[in-house]
Order: C-alpha cells, then structure tokens, then sequence
C-alpha cells in the first residue's frame, strides 16, 4: 500500500513538472521539460537514474559543499550549456553530447588533436579548447565532473592502462590549473576495456583512442542534503 502511494505521488509530481516547467531547447528549438525542474522534483532519489560516478554521487555532493566548490544553482539549464560548449569548441574536433539519459553531459576529446601518439602531454595547440571547456565548468560551477581515458588494443594490456590514466589524470590537471575547483573532479583510466568500436584494423581504431569528459549537474536540493 505504501509502495502504490509513493508510486502515486511520483507519478503527480512529474505530471505536474510536465505541465509547468517546460522550456525550450536552444540547440533544436524544440519544448521539452526542464532537466532542472526534474532534477527538483526527483532529489536524491533521482541519483539512481544517473550512470556511474567516481566515488559515488552522496559522497561526492558532500565533498564538492565542504570544499566550497558548488554554487550558481539559480537559473542553471544544462541544455544552454550545452550550447555554448558546442559554440565555443566548434571546428576543435571537440563533440559536446548529452549522456545517461540527458541527464550528463559528455565531452569527447579527439586522441590525435589532445595527445601525440603514446603520449599523455597535451599538445600545446589544444590547450586554448579545453581553456574553454575549463571556462564553462567554472561559469556553471553546480555540477561534478568525471575524466575518463580510453585506449584501443594495440600494445599490451597494461600499457594501454597506464596510458590511460596518465591521460585522464592529465586533462584533469590541466583543468584544475585553470580554476576547475579539485573538489569537483575525479579521474580514471580503463585502457582497452571500454572499446566504441569492436576492431582490430586501423580505420575506425583510433574512435577508442580518446578522453571523455563528463559533467554531472548537482541540485539545489542534492547540495542542501549533503550540508
């Protein structure tokens, strides 16, 4: 019985933020319903929608609030970021897209533009993209943010990892030096265990080769919870 009321109101409250918080999608023009006003409705509850998160979202909230790195909740709408992280990368072979269910936002960074091969330093012609990107992180400040290395399988399994997470931990750095509070970011690499594409050839072999940045909005209601 209590399972069916919880259910009940679950179910009014979505209803009623379809009906009264809807707002329209600058990338397509389209009215869809605001992804902060389901994030309002939903709470901590809503976290199980979510994909993966390092080191798990409750105690990631609760660190990114005891070191002050939250904030700017008023007005924050994900899809307008998105926009302007599009905008600002454009013709950097930088792909904005949203990601667990439109509920993140991913940010793949190209293997050949970010890093030479085999190497972790970015290449110096880079550095003015993720300058943006780092930019837009501090502009919406209410959000964690994962880095994450992919290699593809040339070379041995091990060396793949390390590179991996020499390069994830690389991109987090470089963020962290252009004002990415540390509070919010975590790294990891997974080397050849997370391929895009099943192949052994050397045509669609380097789409494994990347870093993805992923950028999970944080509530009003998550923040004040975890305080």
């Amino acid at each position: 019985m209590k399972t069916s009321r919880k259910l009940t109101a679950a179910l009014a409250a979505v209803s009623l933020v379809g009906v009264s918080a809807c707002v329209t999608d600058p990338n397509t023009g389209e009215r869809k319903i605001s992804r902060t006003a389901i994030g309002g409705v939903l709470g901590a509850g809503g976290g199980a929608l979510l994909g993966g998160l390092i080191g798990g979202r409750t105690a990631r909230i609760a660190g990114a609030v005891a070191g002050g790195a939250l904030g700017g909740y008023v007005g924050y709408r994900m899809d307008q970021q998105i926009k302007e992280l599009k905008d600002q990368t454009a013709g950097s072979g930088i792909d904005v897209s949203e990601t667990d269910g439109g509920q993140a936002i991913l940010v793949n960074l190209p293997d050949g533009v970010t890093f030479a091969t085999g190497s972790y330093s970015i290449n110096p012609a880079f550095q003015s993209s993720l300058d943006r990107v780092a930019a837009s992180l501090q502009q919406y400040p209410n959000s964690l943010v994962d880095v994450y290395g992919y290699t593809d399988t040339v070379g041995s399994a091990s060396s793949n990892q390390r590179l991996s997470e020499q390069r994830a931990q690389a991109v987090a750095n470089y963020l962290i030096s252009r004002g990415v509070s540390s509070a919010r970011l975590r790294w990891m690499g997974f080397g050849e265990t997370s391929l895009k594409v099943q192949t052994g050839d050397n045509v669609n072999e380097p789409m494994n080769r990347r870093v993805e940045i992923k950028i999970i909005p944080v509530t009003q209601a998550e923040a004040n919870a975890a305080s």
